[in-house]
């Protein structure tokens, strides 16, 4: 397994490399633009996604380069799909995974760094080589002097060093999508909003003591309910770059997807993972935004465990209320209250029709309006897309609050968790349950 000991940079190295991406980006669509007119409209369609999908490897590549909150960035990004076509951001969505972890002599000196002592004065035992590798950090398993299993997270040295030429790159590459958006693919995007959205979240991710805060609230949140595990955080053995809290066993939820695994399983997952995430959204006001696989395990009992809560996005209680209405609305079939909480939450101007947009929630919340089993794998997720991209196009409706970012981001995972479990089953009946539990 191949070690890394820094992450890149230096200013003028990494704002070099953003430049030449930004470029290579910039450049490929005008020629691809030029030559348009000489080919045919299959060729023309053919060579547009080819173009997109090379430009999202180029993006790709480059956060494999400068790593750290870059690299995170980029995953951030991977969600939105008004920015790029779906074949593109499954190009993006690879920084997920396979990111090499540095070696234990740096780990051991920012924790010494970051809490005094090294490793094997703090616990009993100290795993040296990590269990799971991210953009920002990597995990370590060990057991507390006192007997305690535990999974410790340590933050890569210098990534915050990073944080600001970074994210001044960033303005340049989303300037790159911008134009992409509305040229290309049609599409107005409101990168100054994209960019808020992401450098609030990166920062929180940056803060360990800020995720066990989070942590501490979840598990308070959910104590009562028996089929979640949340760890505890070990105060004593954590700082703002290090983070131990108790080791949470489990398999990753990767491995109950698939039609081998068993079906009464795989619909306990599909209902407790909608359970888990409308309750936050509804009831808690709170969302884990990172809504894919590696963030959960499914343990014997069942139980579901919850992992990383770096990223968390609070809403006002009026955006809370707003989000209720919204629920209350699509399951009353009473679209006037539905267009009417559209413009609560700041999707839709006071002067506008909200006809169009109630439509696309129609069509989004497609398997929350009927009463009856639904096969996600039947739902065309490209298509819908298509259709609420034409709708939010002919009608204007560009308007995407900052809360939106990220709600939009945990609702695509929860859908992509939705169809790998290919269960089909009542999610109205699910999301029912969710709303009828609320008071007020």
């Amino acid at each position: 397994m191949t070690k890394r000991t820094s992450i890149t940079s230096g200013r003028a190295r990494r704002a070099m490399k953003m430049g030449e991406l930004a470029s290579q980006v910039g450049s490929s669509y005008l020629w691809n633009q030029l030559r348009r007119p000489f080919l045919s409209a299959p060729a023309r369609d053919r060579e547009l996604l080819e173009t997109h999908i090379r430009n999202a490897q180029r993006i790709v590549e480059s956060s494999k380069q400068l790593r750290g909150a870059f690299m995170k960035l980029i995953q951030m990004l991977s969600i939105r799909r008004d920015l790029l076509p779906g074949e593109a951001l499954d190009v993006l969505r690879t920084t997920q995974s396979n990111v090499p972890p540095m070696s234990y002599a740096t780990i051991s000196e920012q924790i010494h760094s970051e809490i005094g002592k090294r490793p094997e004065a703090l616990f009993r035992s100290f795993d040296q080589t990590a269990f799971a590798a991210a953009s920002l950090g990597q995990v370590h398993r060990a057991i507390t002097r006192d007997g305690i299993d535990v999974a410790v997270k340590i933050q890569y040295p210098g990534v915050e060093d990073t944080v600001e030429q970074d994210l001044g790159n960033l303005k340049l590459l989303l300037r790159t999508l911008q134009a992409l958006g509305h040229d290309v693919m049609r599409q107005q995007i409101d990168t100054a909003k994209v960019y808020t959205e992401l450098e609030q979240r990166l920062r929180e991710e940056l803060d360990y003591v800020n995720e066990a805060r989070n942590m501490v609230e979840f598990g308070r949140r959910l104590g009562a309910d028996r089929e979640i595990m949340i760890p505890h955080f070990i105060k004593e053995l954590s700082s703002r770059r290090v983070l131990t809290m108790t080791y949470i066993d489990g398999y990753p939820l990767a491995d109950v997807m698939g039609p081998e695994v068993d079906f009464e399983l795989r619909e306990w997952v599909a209902r407790k993972i909608h359970e888990f995430a409308w309750r936050q959204i509804l009831e808690f006001g709170m969302l884990h935004t990172d809504f894919h696989p590696g963030n959960y395990l499914v343990s014997h009992h069942p139980r579901l465990g919850v992992l990383d809560f770096g990223s968390i996005r609070r809403f006002p209680e009026q955006v809370r209320k707003a989000h209720l209405q919204v629920a209350r609305a699509i399951l009353s079939g009473d679209d006037k209250s539905l267009g009417a909480a559209m413009v609560k939450l700041g999707y839709l101007g006071r002067d506008q029709d909200p006809a169009p947009m109630v439509r696309i929630i129609h069509i989004l919340f497609e398997p929350m309006m009927v009463d009856c089993a639904v096969d996600p794998l039947e739902y065309d997720t490209v298509g819908k897309a298509s259709k609420v991209g034409e709708l939010a196009l002919q009608n204007r409706l560009y308007q995407s609050p900052p809360h939106g970012v990220f709600l939009i981001r945990a609702l695509i995972g929860l859908e992509g968790i939705t169809r790998g479990l290919a269960v089909k089953t009542n999610y109205r009946r699910i999301f029912a349950d969710c709303v009828e539990r609320i008071p007020g």
